[in-house]
């Protein structure tokens, strides 16, 4: 298996954030705590640990961990140490359990793992791998705009002030030539800051003309009669930039790796398994989805969101560095030094020991 493939999987996104405006990556702030699967008779404990926790979010970004959650990849790997889980609705509380030790290992958008590594002076976090790429498009009221030049002078949504695709939104206004304040949204087009659950209703009403936003919030709109004017992956090199990392607290790095490994290995499984059974593997995100988030996501919304997203093992370090210059050159984030955010080394020994090739740090790696 590539490190990077294409694949139809779905994705919500929340990339490399500003420092001083940490984007939420979901639907509120609280996390639900599960409890893990069955585990095999004669399993043995890691480490002697009774239990690894693990976070993510009930939604789509997440792919990987809802199907490695659905289809006991991570409890195999973990034998008789039980897989716990915690399902979050915002980045800023994952990190907060992630800094507490509620949680050892969490799947996290990259704002909040920058945010995060930098609030604490590169002291609490290291990215270990990748999970997804892509799933962020511009969809717009095809009666309103009808080409990328109609955006001028428009209402355009986008999650929240400084979160991931705000900031891509404003750079891309930035490269069309047309100004906008960061901080008030006001210029050549309107930044409107919506929540992605409050998004649909304001496009059905009218009060904006178009959304920057993740899946499944596009899919929702083109749902709607919305169309999708632009995809960002095709601002892209290759059409990829991180949209979902793994993180892990650097206590629990340093005094379990084989824990780590166990849920790496897990990981790079379990997008080995989605791509060779899509149609299986979208229905098992969709029904760990509903018993997180007490409801599934209609064909209508999932297949499209599915269908646009990539899972990676590899985080694309590079793209996070980019999506940081961004904010920066937004006035939204002062420029941090990531030096250190990412330890890919157990990541790279899974991939080897499957015959496939290492992934890269950018530069980024600890010294």
């Amino acid at each position: 298996m590539p490190a990077t493939k294409p694949l139809r999987r779905t994705l919500a996104a929340l990339a490399a954030l500003p420092l001083l405006v940490l984007a939420g990556c979901g639907y509120g702030s609280q996390a639900k705590d599960d409890g893990g699967v069955d585990i095999a008779a004669g399993a043995e404990k890691i480490d002697g640990l009774d239990s690894v926790r693990i976070g993510y979010f009930g939604n789509v970004t997440h792919a990987t961990a809802l199907v490695g959650k659905q289809k006991g990849f991570f409890q195999k790997e973990l034998g008789a140490t039980e897989a716990k889980y915690a399902v979050f609705n915002a980045g800023p509380s994952e990190i907060e359990a992630l800094n507490s030790g509620s949680i050892d290992i969490g799947w996290i958008g990259p704002s909040p793992a920058i945010n995060g590594y930098a609030k604490s002076d590169g002291k609490n976090l290291r990215i270990i791998g990748g999970s997804a790429s892509g799933g962020v498009k511009l969809v717009v009221n095809p009666e309103k705009i009808k080409s990328l030049k109609d955006v001028k002078g428009k209402r355009i949504a986008t999650p929240q002030l400084g979160n991931t695709q705000d900031v891509a939104f404003l750079n891309w206004v930035a490269e069309q030539g047309w100004k906008v304040d960061a901080q008030s949204g006001k210029g050549d087009v309107t930044v409107v800051r919506s929540d992605n659950k409050v998004t649909p209703d304001a496009f059905k009403s009218g009060s904006v003309d178009g959304a920057w936003v993740p899946e499944p919030t596009a899919s929702r709109l083109v749902a709607q009669g919305g169309k999708v004017l632009l995809d960002e992956s095709t601002l892209w090199p290759d059409e990829k930039f991180v949209i979902t990392n793994i993180i892990v607290s650097q206590k629990f790095l340093e005094e379990h790796p084989k824990a780590v490994e166990a849920v790496l290995k897990a990981s790079v499984d379990t997008n080995e398994w989605i791509e060779a059974n899509p149609d299986e593997a979208k229905a098992a995100a969709n029904e760990q989805l509903a018993q997180d988030t007490g409801k599934a996501l209609p064909a209508d919304v999932l297949d499209p969101a599915w269908k646009s997203i990539r899972l990676t093992d590899d985080p694309l370090a590079a793209t996070l560095e980019v999506q940081a210059d961004h904010a920066v050159k937004a006035g939204l984030l002062e420029q941090p030094d990531l030096t250190g955010i990412y330890d890919l080394t157990l990541l790279n020994k899974v991939l080897k020991a499957k015959g496939e090739p290492a992934v890269d740090d950018a530069g980024l790696g600890a010294q």
